[in-house]
């Protein structure tokens, strides 16, 4: 007999565990990998972007923008960094607020484990996940029975990590409804006409990237397949199937830059000005594509006005994803609507609950799908 059993030992599930031991709860822990925090260990390049300072319920996405409120108010960026601190990890800032372990996640998840140890958690690994079965009262997995049980096994995004849409399976058994998942935070890909980018890959340059509103200034990187890098990873969460994203590939460029530099310098080229702010090959192709060749002084305003225009919102048209394979992320999930956002238990179900990427809750890049899991757990761990 346990007070809590919590499927999926990630970082949903090893906050939730390790909140719920050390408020006295006999919690058992259960992962089907050999090791717990296998996503952990392999993000931020092995350093972890563990979360961000500038975490905000408007850098999330769900059905219910208002869901995620609640948890990241009662748990914050800081209070996590106050736990990183406490077991002398350090840390450091890159861009936009993502903060990273100087030396590997394996600290976080070592600090986890810690956490989990003086909450007396048990811990099982190695384990295909046994049959569930609910009395009314009391959930049982195998031969081990609690009054709650959590789902932390996360989405579908890394298969080869082990991730499944198991969490959506057990959720519709009871009787809990999941908004179709898609991947996030993935590499778009590009055909037909669009395939001559496809030449210029590893080539990689400061851009704003947008899809519907949404807009992300980062590194965009051409690929064999298409476009990744951070702004295109952040612009994919927000992108629909048939829809165009566009690229602002000079986003420090003055209004009628064009047609003034016609005015200061007549006799260079289009290609000679992209050179001299972008990477040389994609200077290249862009001036091949605008069909401008020849000196400045013999282009009427006009079409200058013009290629300005399609420099500053370029069209791409992909044709898909990178799909699940490479997403960091799953949009989608267990529907918000049936759980509480104080709690993360289901509304018809006392005693079920769901934390993490398993929820319709999905951040943007930079630590904010971690902050996600520590707060959602910590939220469900409190209720325990």
């Amino acid at each position: 007999m346990y007070d809590a059993i919590i499927l999926g030992g990630g970082a949903a599930g090893l906050m939730c565990a390790a909140t719920a031991g050390q408020r006295g709860r006999r919690v058992l822990l259960l992962d089907h990998a050999e090791q717990v925090g296998k996503k952990i260990l392999i993000s931020g390049g092995g350093r972890c972007n563990f979360t961000n300072i500038g975490t905000a319920p408007d850098r999330y996405l769900s059905n219910n923008p208002h869901f995620a409120k609640s948890a990241l108010s009662r748990y914050t960026a800081r209070d996590f960094l106050d736990l990183v601190e406490r077991h002398g990890i350090a840390w450091h800032e890159k861009t936009l607020g993502q903060l990273f372990c100087d030396g590997s996640a394996k600290q976080i998840v070592e600090m986890l484990l810690g956490e989990c140890a003086i909450g007396k958690v048990e811990i099982v690994t190695g384990r295909a996940t046994p049959e569930i079965a609910h009395d009314g009262a009391h959930f049982r997995v195998g031969t081990a029975t609690a009054p709650a049980l959590v789902i932390a096994t996360g989405g579908p995004s890394i298969p080869k990590m082990g991730a499944t849409g198991f969490a959506y399976d057990l959720a519709r058994r009871f009787g809990l409804k999941v908004v179709e998942p898609r991947p996030a935070l993935v590499p778009l890909t590009l055909s037909g006409e669009e395939a001559l980018f496809r030449d210029l890959s590893g080539v990689a340059t400061d851009v704003i990237a947008s899809a519907g509103k949404a807009k992300f200034r980062e590194a965009a990187l051409f690929t064999h397949r298409g476009l990744s890098g951070p702004a295109i990873l952040q612009v994919s969460s927000y992108w629909k199937h048939g829809d165009p994203i566009a690229i602002d590939f000079l986003p420090d460029a003055a209004a009628n830059w064009l047609t003034e530099a016609k005015r200061t310098r007549p006799r260079t080229t289009l290609r000679k000005l992209l050179s001299e702010a972008l990477p040389d090959r994609l200077a290249e192709t862009l001036a091949e594509k605008l069909a401008l060749t020849g000196e400045l002084v013999g282009m009427t305003d006009k079409k200058l006005a013009e290629a300005e225009r399609a420099l500053a919102a370029w069209r791409f048209l992909p044709n898909g994803t990178e799909g699940f394979a490479k997403a960091e992320v799953t949009i989608g999930g267990i529907d918000t609507a049936g759980l509480s956002s104080q709690t993360m238990e289901a509304r018809k179900v006392p005693g079920l609950y769901a934390i993490g990427e398993a929820v319709d809750v999905t951040g943007w890049l930079g630590g904010y799908n971690f902050q996600w899991a520590w707060a959602s757990g910590v939220a469900a761990g409190q209720a325990l």
